[in-house]
């Protein structure tokens, strides 16, 4: 094993998360077209800590295996395979949403892990032993004691309260989606009544199922369309009953309120959670808010390019 000191373990972790965020953030910026800068990763500063997880895990498992190169590679496939399932698990689990997706890779495994990438894994394991870690432990070894312990500890400090912000803005958005998942519920359900109220019983129907499947934005020019018609033919005397005319005009008041919460939440108006959804582009979210999630999304670009365009 390695004879570092925690101090020094952390120093590495947060280099690792550091130098990580350097080449993830360079890579999606350079692939966005137009090429344009992204803040890429979970947390707003300059840091990574899948990748400074990952790199400490791969000196701890290979550090037996030191001087045998096969080894080092299955243990470094192994072990950052399992990180990265653990890790995709945990955050779907909390925040409904994948920060990464395999998905529409082959040989992959729920969309979490996949062959090419655990393969890939085992190589930047010798590299990373071999090549990368060797000159920043030199750097490493040559810091006093005293600089270390007061570097280390001001990153944590800074670290520790972006991580802090970064989980409240992920589980803010999580709520965004659920909250938006059940405004589409609400369109639905309205829409439905409205087919009822008109009495297309047969085409209301077959509108309502595929509600679920439609964005916020057409459930809502359907659901005015519907009120249009229905205001039209409250003209004709005796058309509607009293109490149809009552309960259109309940049904009005609750596609405004919902109309104006669905405004509201796909506003986004913290900076925050906006650095978070611009700063995973590939991000998805699972079957329940995966619609939802990508509609705020949209809304969150077209936000983003209005200012540019504002500012120049």
């Amino acid at each position: 094993m390695y004879p570092y000191t925690m101090s020094q373990w952390l120093f590495l972790f947060y280099l690792y998360c550091f130098l990580g965020w350097c080449v993830e953030s360079a890579y999606v910026s350079l692939k966005e077209k137009p090429p344009r800068w992204i803040n890429r990763g979970f947390m707003r500063g300059p840091f990574l800590p899948l990748y400074g997880s990952g790199a400490i895990m791969m000196l701890v498992v290979s550090a037996p295996f030191q001087h045998n190169l096969f080894l080092t590679y299955a243990a470094g496939c192994v072990g950052a395979t399992v990180l990265e399932y653990i890790t995709g698990v945990v955050m779907e689990v909390l925040f409904k949403v994948r920060y990464w997706d395999y998905s529409d890779v082959r040989f992959n495994f729920q969309g979490y892990i996949c062959l090419g990438t655990t393969l890939s894994w085992g190589f930047l394991t010798i590299l990373m032993t071999h090549i990368i870690h060797r000159p920043i432990e030199s750097l490493l070894l040559g810091i006093p004691d005293g600089v270390l312990s007061v570097l280390v500890f001001v990153l944590t400090v800074f670290i520790v309260a972006d991580f802090a912000l970064s989980f409240r803005a992920a589980l803010d958005i999580r709520d965004i989606l659920l909250a938006m998942e059940k405004v589409k519920e609400e369109m639905a359900h309205i829409q439905k009544r409205l087919d009822v109220i008109a009495a297309v019983k047969e085409e209301g129907i077959g509108q309502y199922r595929d509600a679920a499947e439609m964005r916020l934005e057409e459930l809502t020019e359907s659901i005015e369309e519907k009120l249009r018609g229905v205001r039209e033919r409250m003209q004709i005397p005796g058309e509607y009953l009293e109490s149809a005319i009552k309960e259109a005009a309940e049904i009005r008041e609750r596609f405004l309120n919902a109309r104006w919460h669905a405004f509201e939440l796909k506003t986004v108006r913290d900076r925050w959670k906006r650095g978070m959804i611009l700063g995973n582009p590939g991000m998805r979210g699972n079957k329940k808010v995966h619609r939802s999630l990508e509609e705020l999304k949209e809304a969150v670009k077209e936000k983003l390019n209005l200012n540019i365009i504002n500012k120049k």
